[in-house]
């Protein structure tokens, strides 16, 4: 009987040897490119017997800014080969705030302590400038050019012996809160995570299953729900760069169309996107009836968005029994909990009201109400409460934080004692999300530091954004709230990003909206330039640092 694999490269090595089984690559030149199981494992080892080559060693950090989704899998993989820890980090998408990546770029290789970098030619003279802020000591590898091995290499290769305990990669935070942390994964820590996710208990993973994802491979979505993950259950996948999908949404659906995909993922946005810019013809030319699984998380969950798009795309064959909303993040390898792929998504009307005091109860016929999607239950092995400030456990249908333990937690942070002590206290990751617990179900109702509370009363922050983006002219998913102390009161600021010939208009009809919804009125009101506001390189709000722009008076705003 085969052994069960503790590490990644145990799991790859494991992989069956079918030439109809692998990786599927479209690469930005829009040429796809295949690699079987077997394709995959003897490139990683050549590019590993080069690296081992150049002197690195077992347990050295190795940064990697690769575009190209082909490149990015083959050299971590071969890093992983060589034993050293890859860190992934998220290219430069455009022409626009080069400094500010740069003070990104600099930032991860410095805490990660990586001294070499691998690119592609098209973004070395970008990632180059590192050499002009004294970062002299990184060595730049072009990719696959400097990882192509000599005889020599081959011959003289010698595999590390990897334990579960050893560092898999580093994956950098996204930064919405704070400056990006590494976060410590273990192979035990992916093995888990993913014999969790895909197992009986999560996606259920069968031999017909095939994934097609456009999601950034230097997050943790991503990267280990369709790639480390898929490598450790054995489904082979199709993936193509996020850069193609902004470009053209509906080539997400053309592809699982194409290929008869079973599974797909994405953020609350990409299906709100892709409603919205699908034409009638396009729907015609799909067949998306082979979709079972139409994952959503990263990001607050929307019934009205994943409805929208159930009804929008019904015709092509996709059923909403498809979706499947989940919880999860970084500092826990990805997936926290699942929905039941086996059942229809749950949504919980609570009294808007009682939100306020921190309590979901069910609401009333005809009272005010919010709609919140069940992000189901933590997978065996692995715990989850809500706790008040205190730490103690709270009753069900109580807001409070969430907390998890269990095998897919992280050590830490790398390098950060005083991070990971703050986060990880008593073996509970304080996940630092709000949440509570209904029927024994999870559902997230914002973070906890970017709670708004006016008044004594709490309001979340993405109820107040989701129902400004309604409103005409408003870019959808580029709407912030929260509140500033100034005259001795918490003060409500909305910004939302708009063309400047809708910026009158808005000023006056958003406060409006808000009265309305909410019984709040905003103090502020800042129509900001398209592109303007600040998010995350994974696309999430950045409302700490919109704060901080807003209150130093550098908020970007049309006169």
């Amino acid at each position: 009987m085969r052994k069960t694999a503790e590490t990644l490269t145990a799991a790859v090595r494991q992989l069956r040897k079918d030439p109809n089984r692998g990786f599927r690559f479209l690469g930005l030149d829009r040429q796809e490119r295949y690699f079987s199981y077997e394709a995959l494992e003897a490139e990683a080892l050549r590019r590993a017997a080069r690296l081992q080559a150049l002197g690195i060693e077992r347990g050295d950090r190795i940064a990697m800014v690769l575009p190209e989704p082909h490149e990015f899998v083959l050299s971590f993989l071969g890093a992983a080969f060589a034993g050293a820890v890859p860190v992934p980090i998220f290219p430069q998408a455009s022409f626009r705030k080069t400094e500010a990546y740069l003070d990104s770029l600099q930032h991860i290789v410095e805490t990660s302590g990586a001294r070499w970098l691998v690119c592609m030619q098209r973004n070395l003279e970008l990632v180059s400038k590192l050499k002009q802020r004294k970062l002299k000591q990184v060595r730049f590898f072009i990719a696959p050019d400097d990882l192509n091995p000599t005889p020599e290499d081959l011959i003289g290769f010698k595999e590390p012996e990897l334990t579960p305990e050893d560092l898999c990669f580093l994956q950098f935070t996204s930064g919405s809160t704070s400056k990006p942390k590494g976060v410590m994964v273990t192979h035990r820590n992916v093995i888990t995570n993913a014999r969790s996710f895909l197992g009986p208990d999560g996606l259920n993973r069968s031999d017909d299953d095939i994934g097609v994802s456009w999601l950034p491979l230097f997050h943790d979505m991503g990267l280990i729900g369709f790639v480390l993950g898929t490598l450790v259950c054995d489904i082979p996948v199709v993936l193509f760069p996020t850069e193609l999908f902004g470009r053209s949404p509906r080539m997400w659906l053309e592809l699982i169309s194409k290929h008869r995909a079973t599974i797909t993922y994405a953020p609350n946005f990409a299906y709100q996107l892709v409603t919205k810019r699908l034409r009638d013809r396009d729907i015609a030319q799909l067949d998306l009836s082979s979709l079972r699984v139409a994952g959503c998380g990263a990001e607050p969950i929307r019934a009205s968005t994943l409805r929208d798009f159930a009804a929008r795309l019904e015709p092509a064959g996709f059923r909403q029994t498809a979706f499947l909303p989940s919880y999860g993040m970084a500092e826990s390898t990805l997936a926290i909990s699942f929905h039941d792929v086996a059942k229809a998504i749950t949504v919980d009307n609570v009294d808007a009201e009682a939100m306020q005091r921190g309590q979901a109860l069910p609401a009333e016929p005809e009272r005010p109400a919010l709609e919140l999607v069940s992000c189901g239950v933590p997978f065996p092995g692995h715990e989850l409460n809500i706790v008040d400030e205190d730490g103690r456990e709270l009753e069900p249908r109580s807001v409070g934080e969430v907390v998890v333990r269990g095998p897919s937690v992280t050590p830490g942070y790398f390098e950060n004692p005083e991070a990971s002590d703050e986060v990880i206290r008593d073996g509970w990751l304080h996940t630092g999300d709000l949440g509570y617990l209904a029927e024994g179900q999870l559902y997230i109702c914002g973070r906890l530091k970017d709670l708004i509370i006016i008044r004594g009363a709490n309001h979340h922050p993405q109820d107040i954004e989701w129902a400004v983006a309604e409103i005409e002219g408003v870019r959808r998913g580029n709407v912030f709230a929260f509140s500033v102390m100034q005259e001795g009161r918490e003060q409500l600021v909305i910004a939302a990003e708009a063309n400047s010939t809708e910026a009158e208009r808005l000023r006056r009809e958003i406060p409006v909206c808000v009265q309305r919804e909410f019984g709040l009125t905003p103090d502020r009101v800042c129509i900001a330039p398209v592109g303007s506001l600040p998010k995350t390189s994974s696309g999430k709000a950045q409302r700490r640092k919109a704060k901080q722009l807003f209150e130093s008076g550098r908020l970007a705003q049309h006169p």
